[in-house]
């Protein structure tokens, strides 16, 4: 770290901070266009749960004279908040007086966005490993080129209506490079109805065959193979607070710490709604 302010000599040079910050570019995060968050409540901390409801089933029985009635008992599903995920950082007493952009307020913002892709890669990994739907090989993985991507996108649509999920509020999460064996298919990117906002904001790209697609870097990989999720918000709940924001006097330094708690849980509550595919480059 310089002890010389902005503008001071250093060995004879002037030495200039930039007011202007270099661009810093993060994975694009969709989280909540996947997940069912209806259930939040009130989080307290790590440990806490929320305790989810479903519609009881009732039996449809051939009448033959007499009726017998079954008790109503409401599924209960648990989710717990038993995830833990925390930024910290130092602001520096001399850093801070010779520097002239907010730096706090930079590395704040700078620390949600690590934040959202961090707690967005662990869900996908949990909604892959738990997807009640498989299209494929996935051990071995099936490779997509422009050739095949639609039919691939078509059966997944297919493999979702065999077991009765909703056409309305469907996803289909892709990594950039099947993304764009979509735009050099037959389709080509004449049908991608997406709106530039959304893009840049969440990596939407469009609709096909009744699935909002998204582009992604935060799917599970390796080996050169991706997981490939689509489904609908039924399929995954999920719930986050952020319960502590603190700013702290440091004892070993001049200067501050500032640190943020975030407590989130996740889980595969309708493993029907969901489809996963392993696949890999040609």
């Amino acid at each position: 770290m310089s002890v010389f302010p902005s503008g001071a000599k250093a060995n004879g040079l002037s030495v200039i901070y930039s007011k202007k910050l270099n661009a810093k570019f993060y994975a694009g995060t969709s989280l909540m266009e996947m997940c069912n968050s209806d259930w939040e409540g009130e989080i307290q901390g790590e440990g806490s749960k929320v305790i989810i409801r479903s519609r009881p089933d009732v039996a449809i029985n051939d009448y033959t004279g007499t009726v017998t009635y079954q008790g109503l008992e409401p599924g209960k599903i648990e989710l717990p908040i038993d995830q833990a995920k925390y930024y910290s950082f130092k602001d520096d007493y001399i850093q801070s007086l010779q520097s002239n952009i907010k730096e706090v307020d930079e590395a704040t913002l700078d620390a949600s966005e690590n934040m959202k892709i961090v707690v967005e890669t662990d869900v996908h990994a949990v909604m892959a490993a738990n997807a009640g739907l498989t299209w494929g090989d996935t051990t071995a993985g099936d490779v997509l080129d422009k050739s095949n991507v639609l039919d691939f996108i078509v059966d997944m649509g297919t493999l979702l209506d065999e077991n009765n999920v909703p056409e309305s509020g469907r996803f289909l999460k892709l990594p950039p490079w099947v993304c764009g064996m979509i735009k050099k298919s037959e389709l080509k990117d004449a049908s991608l109805a997406g709106d530039g906002t959304s893009a840049l904001r969440t990596g939407r790209l469009g609709m096909i065959d009744r699935f909002t697609i998204y582009n992604s870097n935060t799917l599970p990989t390796g080996g050169g193979k991706f997981n490939i999720l689509a489904g609908t918000k039924h399929a995954t709940a999920f719930a986050s607070q952020f319960v502590n924001h603190e700013t702290l006097t440091l004892e070993s330094t001049f200067g501050k710490g500032h640190r943020g708690l975030k407590v989130y849980g996740r889980k595969v509550v309708k493993p029907e709604a969901l489809v996963m595919a392993v696949v890999k480059k040609s």
